[in-house]
């Protein structure tokens, strides 16, 4: 069998070092190509023809960021970026997925190059999901007159064109639970910015390491007509807002008195995850039932399938996205064959296939303004 070819792109020579001696030491894939800044990694990606590259986000000579947006536009291809471990880190990060690299690995600040080792595991199991990865070509770059040359996925673009009407007085009760993974953070964006602002509560587990669930909560909360953060171990669940499982910490719903509040705990990885998609929706089933709307969008692996059964199972109506616009379609599948689908579609009708379900179970027609 072909191996997975990799261009290692970072301005470090030692972290380029490590990276190579990391992927070579894998029986399917080869690094074929390590340059020092974009410039040399344009020239390398066409005389190569890699399948991944791996791309520093801080680079000379050209922006980690204008370069990918570049290659996404001109030669599509599949990419992880390499990030460090700092807020800013997290934000250029985030900018990054939505200009369509696949995913990310996060270097620690200090101590790189035992950090880097320690992540072998992450980092070549990425480039494996990575080098089969859907990607998509970015749209041609906006005109000269446009604000900011990056503002092709600004927030004004980002936000749904024609604005959802509201949905009256629906039951607090009703709460709708998300799970994704990798091409994830872009996918639950794109329902989340369609959903209007007196929506029932959404609880989302998206896999990421910590130190990032913050800047991505923050990034939600400024495009969507939803409140959106981190979730908060013992804050009550509520209507109109969005709750994000913090990095490294399990997330679940309980039920106290009347409310339901989150708990957020640490814990042993479950699937491999902390934290695990399996982890909110076994909640969902125990203490939502029948008012628990779930939602599987793209990721690799299994992580919440069973749940998402169970759920069904309890009495939730589920959504699942559709294997056409996945950038994974691992835990979608896997939902799939578990037998924990209602419906599947693609990703752009899942906000409003949401929206009908819970007018419809409220005795509501469909309406938009």
């Amino acid at each position: 069998m072909a191996k997975t070819t990799v261009v290692v792109v970072d301005d470090s020579a030692l972290v380029r070092s490590i990276l190579t001696e990391i992927i070579n030491r894998q029986p399917d894939m080869q690094c074929i190509g390590a340059a020092s800044d974009p410039l040399a990694a344009r020239e390398m990606i066409r005389n190569l023809n890699p399948d991944v590259i791996t791309l520093d986000v801080e680079m000379p000579k050209m922006d980690g960021l204008d370069f990918l947006q570049r290659l996404m536009r001109l030669r599509p291809m599949p990419v992880v970026m390499v990030s460090t471990l700092t807020e800013r880190g997290a934000e250029v990060t985030l900018k990054a997925l939505e200009l369509g690299a696949v995913d990310f690995v996060a270097k620690p600040k200090i101590g790189v190059a035992d950090g880097i080792r320690a992540l072998a595991q992450d980092i070549t199991d990425k480039i494996r999901i990575a080098a089969k990865a859907q990607i998509r070509r970015l749209p041609p770059a906006p005109t000269a007159g446009a604000v900011g040359a990056t503002a092709a996925h600004s927030t004004a673009a980002a936000r749904p064109a024609a604005p959802i009407a509201s949905l009256g007085r629906l039951s607090t009760e009703k709460i709708i639970f998300i799970g994704a993974s990798t091409g994830g953070t872009e996918a639950t964006k794109d329902v989340l910015i369609n959903l209007p602002a007196d929506c029932p509560a959404v609880c989302i587990t998206q896999h990421m390491p910590p130190g990032f669930t913050r800047s991505y909560a923050a990034r939600l909360d400024g495009l969507c007509k939803i409140r959106v953060k981190e979730a908060q171990d013992g804050e009550r669940i509520l209507p109109g807002h969005g709750y994000i499982a913090p990095g490294g910490m399990h997330f679940s719903v309980e039920r106290s008195g009347a409310n339901y509040i989150a708990r957020v705990q640490d814990g042993e990885p479950v699937n491999r995850h902390k934290p695990s998609v399996e982890v909110l929706f076994q909640s969902a089933a125990r203490v939502v039932g029948q008012n628990a709307l779930g939602i599987m969008l793209t990721g690799m692996g299994a992580d919440g399938a069973k749940a998402m059964k169970v759920m069904k199972d309890a009495g939730a109506y589920n959504f699942v996205q559709d294997e056409a616009t996945c950038v994974v379609f691992g835990m979608p599948r896997e939902a799939i064959n578990a037998g924990a689908a209602d419906e599947v579609l693609p990703l752009q009708q899942i906000a409003t296939r949401l929206i009908e379900r819970l007018r419809s179970t409220a005795g509501m027609s469909l309406n938009r303004v």
